[in-house]
């Protein structure tokens, strides 16, 4: 799987795209180009096409312009990458009074995170260790910090408690963003794998042999349907990490 980098660009440059302190105006009798619209249009070719997809000349063919038109308004493809993730880290629901304690509000974070990675699966080809400092991350960043502020944490923790909780996401994402794209890429759906399989697993899965593992996988493809769930396994997950939270919480406050 091929890895981008955020901050591979010219800092300065990347900066004022964020933050749009040099919006470039259309010059006469071009089409009505700017930061925004380049954007958006690169998001719908990595949403649709995949990352590896994405250049400026494929943001430029969407647009239907000359691939130079661009870079009027983008230096280069790492600050339009740059630029892509922190407008759609803007997309996330974040309601001012959501209900219930620290807990409930951590989960709607986690499931605002894992709703958009599924929109956007190509985030999860993105390093993002030097983060994007733009107004929507940042926005975003004070936001989910807020639903841990004064229960008892101190600001590492808190920091450390988020990183927990959205890396948890970007893990079953991943997986869930694999088992979506499994029929697409193979071409089998997950019945008729599981059915071309099913004489050689009679033979290999012995119970005898294997006591627990078949016990255990017929119990799990009855309950869902196939051997994973991604559904299952982020829900689960996500209670047992609120678990271990709330012993951390409990250990400082009791």
């Amino acid at each position: 799987m091929t890895i981008e980098y955020t901050g591979k660009g010219d800092p300065a440059r990347s900066l004022a795209l964020l933050w749009r302190t040099s919006e470039r105006v259309s010059r006469k009798g071009k089409p009505d180009l700017s930061v925004t619209r380049i954007v958006w249009a690169a998001i719908e070719v990595a949403d649709s096409e995949g990352l590896p997809a994405l250049s400026m000349r494929r943001v430029a063919e969407k647009l239907g312009v000359g691939t130079m038109s661009l870079y009027t308004y983008v230096p280069g493809k790492p600050e339009l990458l740059d630029v892509m993730l922190d407008t759609v880290y803007g997309e996330t629901e974040r309601p001012e009074d959501p209900p219930g304690g620290w807990r409930e509000r951590l989960a709607q974070i986690a499931r605002e995170n894992w709703r958009l990675y599924l929109r956007h699966p190509w985030l999860l080809q993105v390093a993002t260790s030097r983060p994007v400092l733009g107004p929507n991350l940042t926005a975003k960043y004070d936001y989910e910090l807020r639903a841990m502020d004064g229960i008892g944490l101190t600001d590492v923790e808190m920091d450390a408690v988020l990183t927990l909780v959205t890396g948890f996401v970007h893990g079953t994402a991943r997986g869930a963003v694999e088992a979506a794209q499994a029929e697409s890429r193979t071409g089998l759906t997950d019945e008729e794998w599981w059915a071309a399989h099913a004489p050689f697993l009679a033979r290999i899965a012995d119970p005898a042999r294997f006591p627990v593992a078949a016990r255990v996988g017929q119990a799990t493809g009855e309950a869902h349907g196939s051997a994973y769930s991604p559904e299952h396994a982020f829900e689960f997950g996500l209670e047992r990490v609120l678990d271990g939270i709330e012993a951390l919480i409990t250990h400082r406050t009791g």
